[in-house]
């Protein structure tokens, strides 16, 4: 019989971690309700001890997820790890994850600390976060360049501290496949105790092996893994949740395990933080890219046709991908509307966010005659993203235009601060023109760092989803955007992320010396 390989998410903390991923509190519910549909085991819901925002969103990730259970991450120290015990206090299935630094350079370049006083630490740090719950998960952070004996010696006082879970982390993605492997099949048959803790993997992608490590310490002995829906995190990102899953279920010959996630529902979710986030997925990325299923050489599209394993190693239809469906129409009401949603893992806490988001429908389907499953989570994400608390900037209106041999030209209309201003302005393209306009209203002081465009249907007529990253004193925020208008899409993106480098709220970072 397969043992269960527990699966847990960190795209909601790790993954958020990424430049200018940072949700709103709303959008981390709707991510968690759709990892839940995903039967993802552990959700780390994020960092409560970083901010207000942070430990609010924790608890009610909590508060309405029932069948996954909730993690909350937390320093070796008091206030983190009393925060985080509160933020999942509602949860049906609560766990605090704690951490400190093991290898030589963190431990005298960070922390400052002795060996001793690190083992002395994460003890206090494991029995103070049982406190609260049972389930404990310690990671020994930077443990891929920790040295052995002190890693197993931090290890087995966490575990007897009572640690549930022991989490080895390849913090910096130095690691590679033999070495990680060779560390995890080490740490479980030298330290004494390790058969009463689950050990666990959380590898980075900086050197394009999170995901390859991972395995490793699967078929090491590893029995949880820990990942981020598109790979989303710092850096070059995590582990990959869609590939390390389809991975072990797609090789069952070279796997003793398997997971409990709901294959079919992987890239819905993969859209959805896509969309949330403003990362968009590269069309050749593995599983969820627009051409992990496409053939265009004749000789594969041939072999396919006559039997598909030729070439494809899984069903497109296992992980999601399915001939686009019309949904709703002009003429679909609003009990359709709600009724749809809801089977897409969406709900409103308020009636007048179905109002609003039902108005928008009404207006794309009269724009567009065929709307699509990918056209309501692109529709419902731009309302979120449009109504920000405390926004100070609103499109009211845009006009904008280009005549082959002029210089293109825009005039856009601004709430600013309840006040209706306008400006026009000329640029290299429509879009330039209609950004100069803006910031001649605005006056940001931001960098725009990127931009770029996707659609979410086949079809001219299709929503056009906009991202925009922009920088101002160090700060890095994602703003989105989408309307079948491509230049209106882009000044939602734009006003959006402005009104974000508007917040005042300031975050830590879980790795900050402390």
């Amino acid at each position: 019989m397969k043992q269960q390989l527990v699966i847990f998410d960190t795209t909601l903390r790790d993954g958020e971690q990424s430049p200018g991923a940072s949700m709103t509190k709303d959008e981390k519910i709707r991510i968690a309700r759709q990892l839940e549909k995903l039967k993802v085991d552990v959700i780390e819901a994020g960092f409560p001890a970083a901010s207000q925002g942070d430990f609010e969103s924790v608890h009610a990730v909590a508060s309405v997820v029932k069948d996954s259970t909730i993690c909350g991450l937390a320093r070796a120290v008091e206030n983190d790890i009393v925060r985080a015990g509160e933020a999942i206090k509602p949860a049906n299935s609560g766990r605090i994850h704690t951490f400190i630094a093991t290898s030589p350079i963190h431990m005298e370049m960070k922390l400052r600390m002795s060996p001793d006083e690190v083992v002395e630490r994460a003890v206090w740090a494991v029995k103070r976060a049982r406190d609260f719950t049972d389930n404990v998960e310690f990671s020994p952070e930077d443990a891929g360049r920790s040295e052995l004996d002190f890693l197993c010696r931090v290890i087995e006082a966490a575990i007897d501290a009572g640690a549930t879970t022991i989490n080895i982390p390849d913090t910096v993605g130095y690691n590679i496949p033999e070495q990680f492997g060779d560390l995890m099949h080490n740490l479980l048959t030298k330290i004494p105790n390790s058969d009463k803790a689950i050990f666990s993997a959380h590898c980075h992608n900086d050197l394009g092996l999170a995901v390859a490590n991972s395995l490793a310490a699967v078929k090491a002995g590893a029995r949880q893994v820990e990942c981020t829906i598109n790979g989303l995190g710092e850096r070059a990102g995590n582990t990959a949740l869609e590939e390390l899953v389809m991975a072990v279920r797609t090789r069952q010959d070279a796997f003793a395990v398997d997971t409990r996630i709901n294959t079919r529902e992987i890239l819905a979710t993969s859209r959805l933080v896509s969309g949330i986030t403003g990362f968009a997925v590269q069309p050749n990325k593995a599983i969820v890219g627009a051409n992990a299923f496409a053939h265009e050489s004749g000789i594969h599209q041939d072999g396919v046709l006559k039997h598909r394993e030729t070439y494809e190693i899984m069903r497109a239809e296992d992980v999601g991908w399915s001939t686009n469906k019309m949904v709703l129409g002009k003429h679909s009401g609003r009990s359709a509307f709600r009724s749809r949603l809801e089977e897409l893992g969406i709900e409103f806490d308020t009636e007048q966010e179905l109002n609003e988001a039902f108005v928008r429908f009404k207006e794309l389907a009269d724009l567009k005659h065929e709307i699509y499953d990918e056209d309501l989570q692109a529709l419902v994400t731009d309302n979120s993203a449009q109504r920000l608390e405390n926004e100070r900037y609103r499109l009211v209106a845009l006009n904008a235009g280009t005549t082959t041999g002029d210089a293109p030209n825009a005039e856009v209309t601004l709430w600013v601060d309840g006040v209706e201003k306008t400006a026009s302005a000329s640029g290299g393209g429509v879009v330039d023109a209609t950004f100069k306009a803006i910031e001649k209203m605005v006056n940001s002081g931001a960098s725009l760092e990127l931009y770029s465009v996707s659609n979410v249907t086949n079809g001219t007529d299709s929503l056009g989803e906009t991202s925009v990253r922009m920088e101002k004193a160090g700060r890095i925020v994602n703003g989105q955007g989408s309307d079948t208008d491509i230049i209106t899409a882009s000044a939602k993106a734009y006003i959006n992320a402005l009104n974000k480098l508007e917040s005042t709220q300031q975050k830590s970072h879980p790795q900050a010396s402390v």
